[in-house]
């Protein structure tokens, strides 16, 4: 596609979203290469200077764990390296067929610099303090809008999307996980995360933390979810997760109508689910599911219960996840052998029998360590993905169509849909210590939320 985004083209793209790496925008104009498609746009730290702005593609210590890979390696830009690293990469392992790497896309500085203008009103405050649209990149993603079926014969298709952030699915059994974080054997990432978000909630919690956690903990909003739930491959609990997910969605459960979104937030987290916004939700799938008033939204939530379940994607998803089995805790000294830097996780240690593990890693291979930093990175990745399933009522089952079919028998209706995993991107090597410290900060405030609950039902 031999074409340039420029100043004048900014107008005909909206915001339809953002994460920690990427803005999207959906398009609204009527060209037909871009009917139908969105542009991920890469963002850059508003505290970073231009020079600084991910301009460069790998570091060097980078293509060390990327060798493998030659066309990551001799990429010029970061965005370039994003789309082998999804080609290349992540294509292969959760499959062509559920992976769009999408195409580059030319773009000039003042098409960028106008697009981050107009979108700033629609951004979540905290998204624009913390990040800007990168102006120095000279080319932009376009991939189809999976909230949509490809335009067809019949215009008047009505299409309902789930967009689904799963979230890690398995338990750690490291080795290397430290006594005093055993935890994490047995809650999920995703539920001790809950805890630290509610402690940074306001300024005052830290005070609460330790005074009146029990009351906070059961009246804030807490989400429902459990990952290993959704992952369990057995119906009900499949049922019991989505059921989880719509009652607080947060950041990780979004519903679009024909491409608009009904049920979520837009680049943030959406409070739980109110009476109101349930009826409106209710009243949004009627032209959709065929069911009685107050029985459509279950009748939904049942359709994407048995998809996910019957459709084995999220076993793809646990098979890459678990590419990880050294934990950060272990990860992180292969990371310590890869930097040739003293590793200051051994020099806090003060458990004689860990610190024996600590020193096994510290003696394996260079290609070894870069391998189980390699895999914890790609696995990072498959923690931090989204699901997009679309639908689309289906009126003769005996027609051919290019698309998988499921049935709701509750309504006597069936459906095609499509399902793709996006939000694929490359996890930095800088980010090793960071990622190391927030486990340590996540483990810890949930033990201590833990330990301050126990106080208080001995006190009472």
């Amino acid at each position: 596609m031999a074409m340039v985004l420029q100043a004048n083209d900014a107008e005909e793209w909206c915001y339809r979203g953002e994460g920690a790496v990427n803005l999207v925008l959906a398009y609204n104009g009527e060209h037909p290469d871009f009917v139908g498609k969105v542009l991920r746009v890469q963002k850059v730290p508003r505290n970073r200077s231009e020079c600084e702005n991910g301009y460069s593609g790998l570091t060097e210590l980078e293509c060390l764990i990327w060798k493998e890979y030659e066309e990551l390696v001799s990429a010029p830009t970061r965005e370039i390296v994003e789309y082998y690293y999804v080609q290349r990469v992540m294509c292969p392992l959760l499959g062509s067929k559920n992976v769009d790497a999408g195409i580059h896309i030319p773009v000039t500085r003042e098409f960028l610099e106008i697009v981050d203008n107009n979108v700033l009103c629609q951004r979540p405050s905290w998204r624009v303090d913390a990040a800007k649209v990168n102006p120095l990149c000279d080319s932009v993603l376009l991939i189809s809008d999976h909230s949509l079926f490809p335009p067809g014969k019949v215009k008047k298709d009505c299409c309902i999307s789930v967009e689904i952030k799963p979230k890690c699915g398995f338990l750690p059994l490291s080795e290397f996980i430290a006594p005093d974080n055993t935890i994490k054997r047995s809650v999920t990432r995703f539920q001790m995360h809950q805890a630290l978000k509610l402690h940074q909630e306001s300024d005052f919690l830290s005070f609460l933390f330790f005074f009146g956690l029990l009351v906070l903990y059961q009246t804030s909003e807490i989400s429902a979810y459990d990952p290993l739930d959704l992952f369990s491959g057995s119906r009900d609990r499949v049922h019991k997760a989505i059921k989880g997910l719509f009652k607080t969605p947060q950041n990780n459960f979004r519903v679009f109508l024909n491409g608009s979104l009904i049920l979520g937030g837009l680049g943030g987290n959406a409070d739980a689910t109110s009476c109101e916004v349930g009826k409106t939700f209710e009243n949004a799938l009627e032209g959709v599911i065929q069911a009685v008033d107050a029985k459509r939204t279950e009748c939904f939530l049942d359709l994407i219960s048995k998809t996910v379940s019957s459709s084995g994607l999220l076993n793809k998803v646990l098979e890459v996840q678990k590419l990880d089995n050294a934990d950060i805790e272990g990860a992180i000294h292969a990371y310590y052998n890869i930097i040739s830097q003293p590793c200051m996780v051994c020099k806090q240690s003060v458990d004689d029998q860990l610190s024996k593990r600590y020193n096994s890693l510290h003696s394996i291979s260079k290609d070894e360590s870069l391998k189980i930093v390699r895999n914890y990175l790609i696995a990072a990745t498959a923690k931090d993905l989204s699901m997009m399933i679309s639908f689309r009522p289906r009126e003769d089952e005996s027609a051919e169509s290019p698309y998988c079919m499921v049935s709701l028998e509750s309504t006597n209706q069936s459906f095609d849909y499509k399902a793709y995993f996006i939000d694929l991107d490359m996890k930095p090597l800088e980010r090793m210590e960071y990622y190391y410290k927030l486990d340590q900060q996540i483990v810890g405030c949930y033990v201590q939320m833990v330990k301050s609950t126990q106080q208080r039902s001995h006190m009472e």
